[in-house]
């Protein structure tokens, strides 16, 4: 399926004619009112411990965009909240998630990523297929009595659908992606990111609360300040955009300074990716960044701390890459825009966690104009029992 041959259902002009119209309006999509946050929200290491095991832990996360494993037994690992997870892709093309921990001692049979049928564990060489069953025990005499069968991989509830494998972190859970996902799901289908290329990603720690971190990516308020030098402050108009709400999930679109020559030039593109950012935010802890050459997956998850965070960035291009004209072209991209992530916005983030811990005043502001932000306080808020005002 060519992106020509796509007709757009949900992701149509209509959306840009919105962003056009609060563009010339001189306005943005606004919330009722501000909304107050007690700072205990974000630093009080009780709501964390709240937030881990209710909601990360129970709720289905992107561990992997499906197109990083694109072969038959293609495998990754990555590590999520402390846990080491295995991905693999079996010789059937089925995709699973395994805790990647020997069942005999504990230590990790695979490491990396890479393509293999089976994983030997480096302590005593205890072997699994990529389907998790154990398949050879060194010394087998000496575990008389111990069924094999009984001692593959731990799985972990996971399925692949809308471009992503998805998991729940609890291995006595059950998995739902369509529930999860409700309403918002036609337009990741829309989307079609099974059809791109997986091109990189990288990974850092930064000093703020993971909530914080994430809002960093539900308001343009901030654009000319923090990214004036880069593309995003020379080419998105700040303080605008267009805002929608599906459940516990959102969408933004941000509008480029040129959506205004749509107003004069009939013959101009009313594409939504040619006009704005299009971002998603898929709770709890996904941020899908559309432009007309591909999406950021941004993904943001606590990191042992209140105020500490992991982010996983990755890129996958629309198009994928056939050349190394092209794969340079990308490269050059996702150097750019993950500069603004982790030059930028993490530049600055780690003032805000600073301001959380050791501030002495009760609660923050978040304006009408921040109607994203708003959204994930309220959701985050309703689920750990946090009063807001």
């Amino acid at each position: 399926m060519t992106i020509e041959s796509v007709r757009p259902l949900e992701l149509n002009e209509d959306l840009t004619r919105r962003a056009l119209r609060l563009v010339l309006d001189k306005t943005t999509d606004l919330a009722d009112d501000v909304l107050r946050v007690p700072l205990h929200y974000y630093r009080d290491a009780k709501v964390a411990d709240i937030e881990e095991s209710q909601i990360l832990r129970r709720t289905p996360l992107a561990i992997l965009p499906s197109v990083q494993l694109p072969n038959p037994n293609d495998f990754e690992v990555r590590s999520v909240l402390g846990s080491s997870l295995l991905m693999t892709r079996d010789r059937s093309g089925a995709s699973h998630v395994f805790l990647n921990y020997c069942r005999h001692r504990g230590a990790m049979p695979a490491c990396g990523a890479g393509n293999a049928s089976r994983f030997t564990c480096p302590y005593h060489a205890w072997t699994y297929k990529n389907t998790g069953e154990l398949f050879s025990v060194p010394g087998k005499s000496g575990f008389t009595g111990v069924d094999t069968d009984d001692y593959g991989l731990v799985e972990l509830p996971s399925q692949e659908a809308y471009g992503f494998i998805w998991a729940v972190l609890s291995a006595d859970g059950s998995i739902d992606v369509d529930g999860h996902l409700g309403p918002l799901r036609s337009q990741l289908a829309e989307l079609d990111y099974e059809s791109f290329g997986y091109h990189a990603h990288r990974e850092f720690t930064s000093e703020v609360s993971w909530k914080g971190a994430l809002e960093a990516f539900a308001e343009g308020y901030h654009f000319p300040f923090v990214h004036g030098e880069s593309l995003i402050g020379q080419n998105a108009l700040p303080n605008v955009a267009i805002y929608d709400e599906y459940g516990k999930h959102h969408r933004l679109g941000f509008p480029f300074n040129w959506i205004v020559n749509l107003d004069t030039d009939a013959s101009g593109s009313w594409d939504v990716r040619d006009n704005m950012g299009l971002i998603y935010w898929i709770y709890p802890n996904l941020i899908l960044a559309n432009s007309n050459v591909g999406v950021e997956v941004i993904d943001i998850l606590p990191a042992g701390a209140p105020t500490r965070c992991t982010v996983r960035h990755s890129w996958l291009a629309r198009i994928p890459a056939t050349s190394d004209d092209q794969r340079t072209g990308y490269d050059m991209i996702y150097d750019a825009v993950h500069a603004a992530v982790r030059d930028e916005d993490f530049a600055m983030l780690p003032q805000c966690g600073e301001g959380v811990r050791q501030a002495q005043h009760d609660h923050m502001v978040i304006g009408r104009n921040e109607i994203g932000v708003q959204h994930m306080v309220k959701v985050f808020a309703e689920e750990i029992g946090v009063a807001l005002s």
